[in-house]
């Protein structure tokens, strides 16, 4: 095949035409090696899942907090939520903290 015939080929014609060459040039160049490609976006978006994974975690924990509070408003929760928590204790009373060995032998 010479140089002419391999010219003249479909695939060879279609390739080389400039429309061809510069539009392939800009798709590459566009997923690639811009700011806003494909590969950044990918990024992004995993970026994002993981916010709005922590944005589920911190309202679950709100809610429960609000829980605690509105539990709290009784004067007997909130006597013994101070004894569990903080330790307190009334005048004339012992604490005995009983801990636990998790280990296993």
């Amino acid at each position: 095949m010479t140089f002419k015939q391999f010219k003249q080929n479909r695939f060879v014609k279609f390739c080389t035409n400039r429309y061809v060459i510069i539009l392939t040039t800009f798709v590459v160049w566009m997923l690639f090696f811009d700011d806003n490609s494909n590969l950044v976006h990918r990024e992004y978006n995993t970026e994002i899942n993981e916010l709005e994974t922590v944005i589920k975690f911190y309202k679950k924990k709100i809610n429960e907090d609000k829980t605690t509070i509105r539990n709290l408003e009784d004067s007997l929760q909130l006597e013994r939520f101070a004894r569990e928590k903080y330790l307190m204790k009334k005048e004339n009373e012992d604490i005995y903290i009983i801990e636990f060995d998790t280990l296993k032998k």
